[in-house]
Order: structure tokens, then sequence, then C-alpha cells
């Protein structure tokens, strides 16, 4: 993996992340400097094309030893994904410059994101905020939904070291502290206007045409189900982790009235059902990511089945992640309570997974319903 040898040193500052609300800046500029940044790009525009499976395992691996840190790279890696199917290959040579330089990149748009431009003798003056920015913080570039006075969507990116952006540290959550999920306000910052692109309804349909221009074949596949399955294999990372402490715990441990707790039934069958829902979990996971790269790899594209496919095999790999949560929170008890073990910070950092609004049960299994009924799916993402 590329970020083996960065795992020691991410797992050794999550606690301290967890406390500042802030990744060690030691992190922060060693994955910058790793070939990890560049997993996303494909080699035409200096990247490494790797495979999404590929991209899943790293991305499980730096859960495991801080989720903080996983869900901002995560966020880079999956936006870039988008961006690139955005801008195409009119813009091409720009991206290209954003990951020779190993830049990160985040995508500020979530509930109450209102951003607005207008016309600038140099281009384009961006004003307004954008929430739910995770990496805001450590990134250089920020992919911008925004609206002119005729009302219609379009995207820029945002050079976030320029005049005019400030990002407001507003993420105050119990889970991912250190993620930098915060809001970023643009006032005024002008961007070029060759940098201006339409941001489509229903994108991934559009993506699809086979009139439609790609940089690589790979960025016809959707952005949001790709990184729900990402998600999906963070979660089995953070399960996997969770369940190994707490088994190597229990060796040790006496239980009430000096019972040996390692030769207690019940142990055993919560153990065991936790560790068969993460096995599932990751198959799942990685059943739907070999899909995807076999597509890519034959140059076929995604149909609505595909990507539903890939929201759903998410979202059941997350759910059944969450059980095994709480079957490791059952088995380490009130003791574990007590104790502050890495298991809470693990607990509260997992929440986030089942709650974000692209992997949400409610959301996901609606579509994939109305889609198994033979209506049309309704969600622009």
């Amino acid at each position: 993996m590329y970020v083996e040898w960065l795992l020691p040193t991410i797992a050794a500052q999550a606690e301290m992340a967890d406390q500042t609300r802030s990744i060690s800046t030691e992190v922060i500029a060693a994955i910058k400097s790793s070939d990890v940044m560049r997993l996303s790009a494909s080699t035409e525009i200096g990247g490494l094309g790797a495979a999404t499976s590929a991209i899943g395992h790293e991305l499980q691996a730096v859960a495991a030893a801080c989720t903080s840190t996983a869900w901002c790279l995560w966020n880079h890696l999956g936006t870039f994904h988008l961006f690139c199917g955005l801008l195409g290959p009119a813009h091409q040579h720009f991206l290209q410059g954003i990951v020779e330089r190993q830049e990160w990149v985040c995508f500020p748009a979530g509930a109450s994101t209102a951003v607005t431009a207008q016309a600038h003798v140099d281009g384009l003056s961006i004003r307004g905020v954008a929430a739910f920015g995770s990496g805001a913080r450590y990134a250089e570039w920020a992919g911008v939904s925004f609206v002119t006075e005729v009302r219609v969507p379009e995207f820029t990116m945002v050079d976030l070291r320029s005049p005019g952006v400030r990002v407001d540290p507003t993420w105050k959550a119990m889970s991912l502290r250190a993620s930098a999920t915060d809001h970023v306000h643009y006032e005024g910052v002008v961007v070029p206007a060759d940098r201006r692109v339409p941001f489509p309804f229903r994108y991934r349909e559009v993506f699809r045409e086979a009139g439609h221009p790609m940089i690589h074949h790979r960025y016809r596949e959707d952005w949001v189900a790709l990184s729900n399955l990402w998600l999906g294999a963070m979660a089995v990372g953070v399960a996997q982790a969770s369940l190994c402490e707490c088994a190597e715990s229990i060796k040790g441990r006496i239980a009430i009235m000096g019972t040996k707790m390692v030769e207690r039934p019940t142990i055993h069958v919560n153990l065991g059902f936790a560790q068969a829902a993460i096995a599932a979990a990751r198959d799942t996971v990685y059943a739907a990511l070999s899909e995807t790269d076999e597509r890519i790899t034959s140059a076929t594209t995604p149909t609505e089945a595909d990507y539903l496919r890939q929201t759903a095999a998410s979202m059941q790999a997350i759910a059944l992640c969450d059980e095994a949560m709480r079957l490791i929170q059952r088995v380490t008890g009130g003791n574990g309570l007590r104790e502050g073990t890495r298991f809470e910070r693990r607990y509260r950092d997992f929440q986030a997974m089942p709650l974000h609004i692209n992997a949400h049960k409610d959301r996901v299994s609606e579509q994939v319903g109305r889609h198994l009924l033979g209506l049309p799916t309704d969600n622009a993402f």
C-alpha cells in the first residue's frame, strides 16, 4: 500500500487530533508528499489511475489508524474524481498542475450552502458561504457550485490561498473532530472566467453519454457511488480495528463474581456475530468495487442499475458495521466506558458514516425501491 509507511505516524497522532480538533501538520505534510494523493487521478493528468478497490484498501487502513485523517483524504480522492468529470479535457492542464504539485482538494457544498458569482474585469467574483468543507483547513483548492443571476448551477475551482477566502472552524461535532468539516467564506474572490463550466442536474447521466468528452473513462463512474463504497471500506477498517482491540482486551478481564470474561459464552456469541458482520461488509464493498474496476478496464459505460448497485452495497456494508460496533460496545461493557479506551473515539467517529447524506439508508433505499418498481430515480446525486 502507498500509505503503509505513514500508518504508524497517523495512528500516533489520532488521540491528539481528536482532542485538539486538528490533524497534525506533520501528518498532513507527509500525506501531501506521498503518492496516495494521486490515486484517483488518471495517468493522463499525472496520476496513478489506481483501481477503485486499491483505493478502498488504502482508505480502510487509514481509517483504522485515524478516522478524521481518513475522512479528509477520502474527500480529496472522491471529489477530485468529480472535478475531473466536470472540468473535462478542456481543463486537463489545470488539473495536471494540481496533481503534479500534489495539492489537496475539497468540496464544501452541503446543506445551507449559498454561493453566487458576478462578472468581474478579471473573470468571476465569487461570494457566499459553503458548508461541510471536509478537509478545507488542510486543502489548497475547493470546488465551488454557484449560480449567477440566471440561477443556473455552474462550477469552478477556487484557490483557498487567494485573498477573499476564509475558512471558519465551525465543525463542533462529537464525530471526526479533526476533519475540518468547516464553512468556507468566499468574499469576492476572483477566479478566471475560463475555469467556469456547467454543473448539470443529474450530471451522472450526462457523464454516461458517449459523446460527452472525458479525460479518462474512469470519470464516467459516479463519484457519489464510488465515495460511498470507499466510505464502506473505511467503516470496515474502523469496525475491524475496534473488534481486534476489544478481543485482545477481553483476555485479561475478570467479570462480576470472579468469572473470566474470556470464558463467558455471551462474549463468544457477540464477538462472533460482530466478526461475521464485518466480514460480510468487507465482501459486499469489495465485490462492488471489483465490478467497478472491471467496467473501467473494459471501458464499459455504467448504467443507473450499476449506480444503484454501488450505493446499495455501501449502505448495507455500513449497516453491517454499525451492528458490529454496537455488539462491540455491548462486550466492552461498563468497564470499557469507565476506562475511556480507543473504542470510545472510534465509536464516536463511526456515527458520521451512516448519517452521511450520500450513503444514508433513507435516501439510498428509496431510490433502489423506485428502480425495482420500474419508476424513475429522482435524486440529483
